[in-house]
């Protein structure tokens, strides 16, 4: 179980994150939505040990983490997937996977890109640069962080971003997967399609907490309030 208690996070005089208190359990699927700025990328990354915190504790598995950072949160089987992945030049994607996994074998490689619905004849010996395409290095990344086999707490940042409707089906059926295991997952997303693979939906706005519950419970609403706006595709974009 991952507990997060009073969490608070500000830069300068700004409320990042304020008064956070959640529980996520094993073997759910929770989705961070809400406005764009609202702070739900920020408690990802608070999670993950990429942004500190000002105050309050969180525990996995009954465990005070709050002052570890992302390596040693890292080892201990939280993996962090970007909104928008980072170039490294001089690296292969073959050595991207490599590193991110202890298996090194060609058919694990293989399948772990085929997930993400790449061949991994055209793309396992190639460069990580910017002759990518943003939908590539997102689908590159997203098998990266599959590949850690420790993960205890997947949590993915936009994962959608970038990607091609086909490439979309895949990455339903890599979220179907991951359910299935005792593990956490959290995703931060504004697609409807997404929030119906949901157990739990967490709504944010300027910084807390405003509202969660189930698929059944939220996800009515949300759509409810985009007929409302008259504005089609909102959920997409922001639901508040």
């Amino acid at each position: 179980m991952l507990t997060l208690e009073n969490i608070n996070y500000k830069i300068g005089d700004k409320d990042i994150v304020r008064d956070i208190n959640f529980s996520f359990k094993k073997g759910k699927v929770y989705i961070l939505t809400g406005p764009n700025g609202g702070g739900k990328t920020s408690l990802g990354k608070i999670i993950s040990g990429l942004y500190p915190t000002d105050s309050g504790k969180i525990l996995f598995n009954n465990k005070d983490i709050s002052k570890l950072g992302i390596s040693e949160r890292s080892k201990l089987g939280i993996s962090y997937g970007f909104q928008s992945p980072v170039y490294f030049k001089g690296l292969s994607v073959r050595d991207i996977l490599s590193l991110a996994s202890k298996k090194h074998d060609e058919i694990y490689l293989n399948n772990l890109l085929s997930k993400v619905g790449l061949c991994a004849k055209e793309y396992l010996d190639r460069e990580l640069n910017q002759n990518l395409s943003g939908g590539e290095i997102k689908r590159i990344e997203i098998a990266s962080v599959l590949a850690r086999e420790n993960t205890k707490i997947y949590i993915f940042d936009e994962p959608e971003a970038g990607i091609d409707l086909w490439s979309f089906k895949e990455l339903i059926n890599i979220f179907e997967e991951l359910r299935n295991r005792k593990i956490i997952i959290i995703i931060i997303s504004h697609q409807q399609k997404i929030l119906e693979l949901s157990d739990f939906i967490i709504v944010m706005n300027k910084s807390k907490i405003v509202k969660y519950g189930s698929k059944e419970e939220i996800l009515p609403t949300l759509i409810e309030k985009e007929k409302e706006n008259n504005c089609k595709g909102c959920l997409k974009k922001e639901l508040l």
